[in-house]
């Protein structure tokens, strides 16, 4: 250091020290002074000293006397001590905290806490906090002086199963069928392996399922389908709206909302009534009109659900415009709300007091779906005349008993076995499929049987054929059944999580959502509470059934991040699965059907991969590889083995397929693409 600048830093620190000493003088005059006047002085000498102060950022004894004073706030232990959102389920003798049964478990997988042991307790319904501070600092909790009274009103308020309840009482993991009973003692994996009841078992009863399955648009519905649809198809709302000039000029897309929701609205009255639009747009009075928009709209996101393959584009449009129109500014412009609550199977039943006939012993028989698969003509005839005998019965024997009509429990009926299809188409491609995972690579002693089955090992290394990941075969088996256990249990409860997903959207109470450039254009970035929720849950029951020890890569499930930015986004992403595994389903079983009657083609296959058997193999573990590597993000870092990383792995082999050495057979088989019908 230069003489210089040495002495100036001396000549700077001894300056520093005799402000210091300044003020602790000051300090020293201002504890035996008897008015402020010492205080003020004391401030204004140390504003001369550092000119960035300001007296709020100086703390006193006595304010933190004060502070110490103050009641801390009370822990409930009717709420869990890590979410403080959902009911206490479970009480860690250890950790001596309460916790709901999904944040007990994700806090206690490994290490020494899995060694923890729990109680069951029941959830209090309030919580006042403490009669009374005790010196010390200790709490001493009202709720431990309930009478049994009223625990057993908190677990009847618990159990209810309604989405409407208020925010403070309303427990997703109740809705999602996890509300679960617990063993007295004992360790911790025991006592979770002993619960009985999933998210997934629930949905079999069809009571819960149609709180969440969409009634069946009728022929008048159909028609305003029709006129909103092409609506949509011309509308150009996000193109104008999620742009980086609206970015930076909040006002001018303030604008814009209102005259494209103005106009979208106008075009809507004047297609279905001409007479009526006209003098819409001459009174811009839509407040007359507000229950007509509620339904045509209301029946459009209610199609969307129960037919997923269409209004592929005019579906984000509709859910982007509802999300600005609930805005409370432009709500307030507009004079009118355009949400409203889906229409549901148990809502319709439950208006007209028909809820018996979703527990009738033959709800099932008349729900059902007559698949051919395996069945003869004569087999197919009599499953369907049993079903049209089974629907005939329930209308008849609970029409008089309601206030509703034949062909509206008709409706109900057809909506459940819509939701029955629904399963079958989406969720049975997935079970295919782990059934030939656990077919052809579930034995791992037989690799070292012979030469010849080397070759299916399912083994991947980081850094080969764009592989992120490093598994053994047992490692990757485990990985591909965990991945497609999981995408099972979101298709069963698909239905769920687009109801859920129409709540965060559009329901007002959620935050507002931010544009922001994600790398892959603008998006709207907005939490989803209740869908992020419900799939916690999903993935935990997932977890538990096929064991929390052996689970395979990470538990992050990306959702209101720029991996996937929203609600909306994630329901499309998760609709996919079945686009994917079907055409690969599809051609394994038909390959024996194909070469049946032409020897040609049976040859074709002999030579060039060695026969049926192995050309299965050879696609299924290709798949099974290579889907389910880690690879697809646009960086190192997007893909991997995080929840919807998975998913993404499996897009990437989707778009490699063209090169692949059994592409021919795919397309001998009928493929034509992973993208599905959009007609």
């Amino acid at each position: 250091m230069h003489p210089s600048e040495a002495l100036s830093a001396s000549t700077g620190a001894l300056d520093t020290n005799n402000r210091l000493q300044k003020l602790l003088d000051l300090l020293h005059e201002e504890e035996h002074a008897k008015d402020g006047s010492i205080e003020s002085e004391f401030d204004e000498k140390l504003r001369e000293f550092y000119p960035n102060f300001h007296s709020r950022h100086l703390t006193t004894d006595t304010e933190e006397d004060a502070d110490d004073g103050k009641e801390s706030t009370p822990i409930d232990p009717s709420r869990c001590v890590e979410c403080n959102t959902h009911i206490s389920q479970v009480f860690c003798e250890q950790c001596h905290d309460y916790f709901c049964e999904l944040c007990f478990s994700g806090q206690h997988r490994k290490g020494k806490r899995r060694l923890h042991t729990i109680q069951p307790c029941v959830p209090a319904t309030t919580f006042d906090g403490p009669k009374k501070v005790e010196t010390g600092g200790r709490l001493r909790e009202d709720a431990e002086a309930l009478s049994s009274n009223e625990y057993t009103e908190a677990e009847n308020s618990a159990s209810e199963s309604s989405l409407y309840r208020s925010n403070s009482s309303r427990n997703i993991c109740n809705m999602m069928g996890s509300l679960l009973s617990l063993g007295r003692h004992g360790n911790t994996s025991s006592n979770l392996k002993q619960i009985k009841g999933s998210a997934c078992s629930s949905a079999q009863n069809v009571l819960e399922r149609a709180k969440f399955i969409p009634l069946r648009l009728t022929y008048e519905e159909r028609k305003l389908l029709r006129t909103l649809e092409a609506a949509l198809s011309i509308s150009q709302y996000t193109d104008h709206m999620d742009t980086l000039e609206c970015v930076k000029n909040p006002s001018k897309r303030i604008r814009l909302q209102l005259q494209h929701i103005f106009g979208f609205l106008t075009g809507i009255v004047m297609a279905s009534h001409y007479q009526v639009g006209q003098s819409l747009l001459d009174e811009k009075d839509f407040q007359d009109k507000e229950k007509f928009f509620q339904n045509i709209l209301e029946l459009g996101r209610r199609y969307k659900i129960m037919n997923p393959e269409r209004m592929r584009g005019e579906y984000g449009k509709l859910m982007y415009l509802l999300q600005d129109a609930a805005d409370p500014g432009i709500q307030e412009l507009l004079g009118i709300s355009l949400h409203q609550k889906i229409k549901t199977v148990y809502d319709v039943l439950e208006r007209g007091n028909a809820l018996q006939v979703l527990s009738d012993s033959k709800i099932e028989i008349a729900t059902t779906v007559v698949t051919p698969e395996g069945k003869t003509r004569s087999q197919i005839q009599k499953l369907s005349r049993a079903k049209d005998s089974a629907i005939k019965e329930i209308v008849q024997k609970y029409v008089g008993d309601s206030s509703l009509n034949e062909d509206t429990i008709y409706q109900c009926l057809y909506s459940i076995t819509d939701n029955n299809y629904h399963l079958y188409f989406e969720r049975d491609p997935i079970d295919r499929m782990i059934q030939l995972l656990h077919q052809h690579f579930g034995s791992i002693e037989h690799k070292h049987s012979n030469s010849e089955d080397e070759i299916i090992s399912l083994a991947i290394a980081r850094g080969q054929d764009g592989a992120r990941l490093s598994h053994s075969h047992k490692r990757q088996f485990h990985y591909v059944l965990q991945s497609l256990t999981l995408w099972r249990e979101i298709s069963h409860d698909m239905f769920r999580l687009w109801y859920l997903t129409d709540q965060d959207l559009l329901s007002g109470t959620n935050e507002k959502y931010q544009l922001i450039d994600t790398g892959q254009g603008i998006h709207r970035i907005q939490p989803a509470p209740l869908v992020s929720r419900a799939m916690h849950v999903i993935l935990h029951e997932t977890q538990r059934r096929l064991g929390l020890e052996s689970w395979v890569g990470s538990s992050v499930i990306h959702l209101g991040d720029k991996n996937v930015p929203n609600a909306l986004m994630f329901i499309d992403k998760y609709t996919q699965i079945g686009y994917i595994l079907r055409p690969i389903v599809k051609t394994i079983d038909k390959l024996q059907e194909m070469t049946s009657p032409s020897r040609n083609l049976l040859q074709y296959i002999d030579t060039t991969y060695g026969g049926i058997p192995k050309l299965q193999k050879e696609i299924l573990a290709d798949f099974f590889r290579e889907a389910f590597d880690g690879s697809g993000g646009d960086n190192f870092f997007d893909a991997g083995s995080c929840i919807d990383g998975r998913l993404t792995s499996a897009w990437n082999w989707c778009s490699n397929l063209h090169r692949k050495p059994f592409f021919p057979v795919f397309q001998l088989a009928g493929f034509v693409g992973f993208d599905g019908k959009f007609a």
